[in-house]
């Protein structure tokens, strides 16, 4: 089976726009349902942080209250615990070749805008990437990371591609609200991106060629099942 790249956000605190540090990381449920239906399917994934950082995970994410229940928190902590050498042990971005893997996976939670946003070493794995036509899969907050991504013109190299990402809409009602640094959808959207946003809060996958985006926790699902019907394929 296939080797994958899953790019996880190495950074814990987010500056929020009152200049207030806001916890963050990793968003549990999405990192599990992707590492968990891609490991089942056979594929070996690996992690990989910027500067090969231990991944934190968003404290939110394990909370009952946030993400419905206390056995579905319970669930997400202990798949954590199962896989905690490989999220301890994550390889560095500048030491992953594009070349050696099938696809390139990017959950989210509000980490990605603090980190892999502007990191030099992922924009070359995803121009890399998406030059040999790999599948690249990022989701919720996790498109975030493409806009590292710069074409050897110098220009946004997503620009013109459709995707989706969670919304602004869904940013204000569930998450930071008028309080986010940044809205990941708008930016997208200004850097030349065609953003199509589905209900919120519900499933929603969008596929341009070898770019398969989610918008949001439940999305995870979908797009783990999307990027493996691609590698099936």
């Amino acid at each position: 089976m296939s080797k994958i790249l899953m790019v996880v956000t190495a950074a814990d605190s987010l500056t929020l726009a009152d200049g207030s540090a806001h916890p963050t990381g990793f968003w549990a449920e999405e990192l599990v349902v992707a590492h968990r239906e891609l490991t089942r399917a056979g594929h070996d994934v690996v992690i990989a942080t910027p500067g090969g950082r231990v991944p934190p995970v968003d404290p939110g994410s394990l909370n009952a209250e946030v993400v419905g229940d206390a056995d579905r928190a319970a669930e997400f902590r202990a798949y954590l615990d199962a896989i905690r050498s490989d999220l301890d042990h994550p390889i560095a971005l500048d030491q992953v070749s594009a070349a050696d893997y099938a696809a390139v996976v990017l959950p989210g939670g509000h980490g990605p805008m603090v980190d892999l946003a502007v990191d030099e070493q992922l924009g070359r794995i995803l121009v890399a990437a998406d030059d040999a036509g790999l599948p690249i899969a990022p989701f919720c907050h996790g498109p975030a990371g493409l806009l590292s991504a710069t074409a050897a013109d110098g220009s946004f190299a997503f620009a013109g591609r459709t995707l989706t990402v969670f919304t602004d809409e869904e940013e204000r009602t569930g998450g930071l609200g008028e309080n986010s640094p940044w809205f990941v959808a708008s930016t997208l959207s200004e850097r030349g991106a065609v953003v199509q946003g589905g209900e919120p809060w519900t499933s929603h996958v969008v596929r341009d060629g070898n770019l398969i985006t989610g918008q949001n926790p439940q999305s995870s699902h979908a797009v783990a099942q999307a990027l493996l019907d691609v590698l099936a394929d």
